[in-house]
């Protein structure tokens, strides 16, 4: 590990209409120290040649087949030499100190195993909105156990420009303090790789959480995010990200929930499984099959959740405060760089 260096990982998958401008925001940023490294999962397209432009300025893999998302930026991560890293989608814009505010909070904080910025929504054009939109100022969780990014398609009205705790970043973009990702890997992974794409950053936010590390939110670290996976448009994503959406579902709470959490929302969890179930029996038949890769995986679940569990460093009561149907926050005791007006938990 080389202290002070940044790790910049970027897992590709048919990536060709964001990858290069993504790269030449993160060739642009102000902060000096950094390396970047792109796993390419396997694209059909022109990813892995645009890549390939940049020469020696980017470090890349190039895989025979798709491992998915989170397998691939443990790859990254096991060829890295950062203090810090960030996971970062090839179809998110920085600005050009996006890099130094982030460190700049985390080296501020030595609690944070994990900080995010304000992430804003563009369109593929990567073109800057006149109006913005947020697109995450970090994820929530609800007491079904469903995950959110705080301020989802809401205007940008100054209502998250104060520094605070999250329960956890989008992997889209979040900085990881090397520290955390020691402490908190299971078998050498930091991502769950039978995830294979989607939740998997909610996964490491609920482990970091249940070891006792904080995540920082830091406003004045502005990026834009082109996101295709939302809730509302879940009929039109492809079947194979939806059947991966149903199975984490599963995983993420046999590994993460304790007992005290699920008695205490037993009825919401059972609210929203029935309407998964039922969902996936009427209508949409091809996520059908994540029940029997979850019946596969399952001893391996249980396996990673001993392992959690054995190590959990915070009390149940902690755990539970952070699920809520509206978003929770925790204030930062000292400001950061700007007098931020006091934060408060909602």
């Amino acid at each position: 590990m080389e202290r002070g260096l940044v790790t910049i990982a970027i897992v590709t998958y048919n990536s060709e209409e964001y990858i290069e401008r993504c790269l030449k925001y993160v060739l642009e940023q102000d902060y000096p120290r950094k390396e970047i490294i792109v796993v390419d999962n396997a694209s059909a397209d022109r990813s892995a040649a645009i890549v390939a432009k940049f020469g020696s300025a980017v470090r890349a893999t190039y895989n025979p087949k798709n491992v998915g998302f989170a397998a691939g930026q443990n790859q990254a991560i096991a060829q890295s030499r950062g203090e810090w890293i960030l996971t970062l989608n090839p179809d998110v814009r920085l600005s050009p100190d996006f890099i130094s505010k982030l460190i700049a909070a985390s080296e501020s904080d030595q609690s944070a195993g994990s900080t995010c910025g304000k992430l804003l929504a563009m369109g593929s054009d990567f073109a800057i909105p006149s109006r913005p939109l947020f697109d995450s100022t970090g994820i929530y969780m609800t007491p079904n156990l469903r995950h959110f990014d705080r301020g989802s398609r809401i205007p940008d009205e100054g209502q998250y420009d104060r520094c605070e705790y999250v329960f956890g970043g989008t992997g889209a973009a979040c900085l990881y303090r090397r520290e955390m990702i020691d402490d908190i890997s299971i078998d050498g992974e930091f991502f769950d790789a039978d995830f294979f794409a989607y939740r998997e950053d909610a996964d490491v936010a609920w482990r970091a959480q249940l070891l006792g590390w904080k995540c920082l939110y830091n406003p004045l670290a502005v990026a834009w995010h082109v996101r295709s996976v939302l809730p509302e448009n879940r009929r039109s994503l492809p079947p194979v990200i939806n059947m991966h959406s149903v199975k984490n579902r599963w995983l993420l709470r046999i590994k993460n929930t304790t007992f005290d959490l699920y008695w205490r929302h037993w009825l919401a969890i059972t609210a929203r499984d029935v309407i998964v179930i039922g969902g996936c029996l009427l209508r949409e038949w091809s996520s059908l099959r994540a029940f029997w890769l979850v019946l596969r995986d399952l001893k391996t679940a249980f396996r990673k959740r001993s392992a959690i569990m054995h190590r959990k460093r915070v009390t149940d009561a902690h755990i539970a405060a952070w699920f809520s149907n509206l978003p929770v926050s925790y204030p930062r005791e000292q400001p950061l760089r700007a007098p931020f007006e006091e934060a408060t938990s909602v």
